[in-house]
């Protein structure tokens, strides 16, 4: 009889083992499971990031990482860029209060000259503000989001960040003056110019 519970021991001790290794690879199982849908989620996330920035890259032309990866984090995407980049397009273009068909076509040449493609919407939302001016408000909303905007990005930033936005302005307003054959910016596009400009410097 002491060896049946010799035996009997032994059996129930392999028993414990055999849980303990089946609990253990449980654990593991599902440890791994749950680090490889962290990894999944991460490289998902860093696959949408870096999309977003080179969208970024491609519509505005910057190029310094940091301010591309400070834009992608503040939620600021393609189509954000496009707002910041043809209000102040529109701006220029109606700055002496109209825009007859001569001054239409260069402007929307000069867009084309300035990187928007014809086939694009940008370029078609702004072929319809050269019909429509925009309303007020819309300049007032571009003002107010370049004011909160500076406020999260630093100086030299907000400086680079202009520099490519009115730096399209002023090619369009440049291109359109060289096809219409006079000035190359007026002096109403330099003032409605320096005014956007001045929404970049405001007080952060």
């Amino acid at each position: 009889m002491p060896h049946r519970h010799g035996t009997d021991e032994g059996l129930h001790h392999l028993s414990d083992t055999r849980l303990f290794d089946e609990r253990r690879r449980a654990l593991e199982e599902a440890f791994f499971r749950k680090q490889e849908a962290r990894l999944q989620e991460r490289l998902h996330e860093k696959h949408e990031h870096d999309a977003a920035r080179d969208a970024l890259a491609s519509r505005c032309g910057i190029s310094d990482a940091a301010l591309l990866d400070r834009l992608v984090d503040l939620g600021i995407r393609a189509e954000t860029v496009d707002a910041l980049v043809l209000v102040p397009l529109a701006a220029v273009a109606w700055a002496d209060g109209k825009i007859d068909p001569r001054e239409r076509d260069a402007i929307l040449r000069g867009a084309d000259a300035a990187g928007i493609a014809k086939d694009s919407p940008s370029h078609a939302l702004l072929e319809a503000w050269t019909h429509e001016r925009p309303e007020p408000a819309l300049l007032d909303a571009w003002r107010d989001y370049v004011h909160a905007l500076g406020s999260s990005l630093s100086a030299e930033q907000v400086r680079h960040l202009a520099e490519q936005v009115l730096g399209k302005a002023r090619a369009v307003a440049e291109a359109a003056g060289g096809f219409l054959g006079i000035a190359s910016v007026s002096k109403r596009e330099q003032a409605v110019l320096t005014e956007l400009a001045a929404a970049f410097r405001a007080e952060r």
